[in-house]
């Protein structure tokens, strides 16, 4: 907490941990080796995919983990190793996070067909081939900051 880092909680059992992973949105679950109630394998297997694990453990157990997509640290540690760690961490949770937002959004079938719709129509109405159609539709889109799919149901609302 004192290099910026917010630590939503502090868990004895894994138990606690899992009923504060899914009562948060994500991050990152600082653990050990084992709890009382079960192992960091099963801990981890249980977790949210928004979750993301730091081990820390002996060297020996480290090196013998059975999980692959897991960032352990091997005690003893120092401060800064942990802090940068984190921040490492951190960095990979906001990449991905970034590259969610900007993955395009899956059309339902009804979109994709009031677009091919609306495709049809200017392609018959006003001769233009497939692909100046769509673009005329992606146009009218960004210019009146619409979505492709309400763009071709204004598109047939005026012209049918």
């Amino acid at each position: 907490m004192q290099n910026g880092h917010q630590v939503a909680a502090v868990c004895a059992t894994g138990a606690q941990a899992l009923q504060n992973a899914n009562e948060l949105g994500g991050g990152i679950i600082v653990c050990g080796y084992r709890f009382v109630d079960m192992m960091y394998t099963e801990l981890y297997e249980y977790l949210p995919p928004q979750f993301e694990m730091l081990l820390v453990a002996s060297p020996g157990n480290c090196s013998e983990r059975e999980v692959e997509n897991l960032v352990c640290l091997a005690t003893p540690l120092k401060v800064n190793e942990l802090l940068q760690t984190v921040e490492m961490m951190e960095y990979t949770i906001m990449r991905r996070k970034k590259k969610a937002r900007q993955k395009p959004k899956e059309r339902t079938q009804e979109e994709t067909e009031l677009i091919g719709k609306a495709k049809a129509l200017l392609m018959e109405r006003n001769n233009l081939s497939e692909e100046e159609a769509h673009r005329y539709l992606q146009k009218r889109s960004m210019d009146n900051g619409t979505g492709l799919a309400e763009t071709a149901q204004m598109i047939l609302s005026l012209l049918i």
